[in-house]
């Protein structure tokens, strides 16, 4: 006898989602050579540099150690370029260069097929619906949502 959960995993039920997702348009990133990772990046500094790598990590949700290593192949691959703020050489600036410039403005008509492509297979009203959820979700983030107290924590 199997018992079911009183209710859906819904973590993973996003996960898999995101995979359904992602999956029609990794083809795009692989044609221009960049990972999902970079194409995030670049997507966002495209239409927002300069930006700080703690901004990116916010931005594109990474953690910092992961986001070093990305950024550095990135510049090793002339699509970054960082630049110390004179004011503070602690701080770094990351920019689009004009190679990553062009990359993201070929890859743009692509992407935004494969999104109506989406939209005509789903349904615009399904779209439209899934965005106002997640719109609604967002508040999650940052959010003070309360935890549930574990056994044996002085929280509880």
């Amino acid at each position: 006898m199997s018992t079911k959960p009183s209710q859906a995993n819904l973590p993973l039920l996003l996960l898999q989602m995101r995979e359904e997702f992602i999956a029609r348009f990794r083809p795009i990133l692989n044609h221009f050579n960049v990972t999902e990772q970079q194409w995030r990046i670049l997507r966002v500094l495209r239409f927002n540099e300069p930006m700080e790598p703690r901004e990116i990590c916010e931005t594109c949700l990474f953690l910092s150690p992961s986001l070093a290593g990305v950024l550095a192949r990135m510049e090793a691959d002339g699509l970054v370029r960082k630049e110390k703020v004179e004011s503070d050489l602690r701080r770094v600036l990351v920019y689009t260069t004009d190679k990553s410039k062009r990359l993201v403005d070929d890859a743009m008509p692509l992407i935004s097929e494969q999104y109506r492509l989406l939209e005509d297979f789903v349904g615009a009203d399904v779209l439209a619906d899934l965005y106002r959820v997640l719109d609604r979700l967002s508040v999650l983030h940052g959010g003070d949502v309360p935890l549930v107290a574990l056994p044996g924590s002085s929280d509880s």
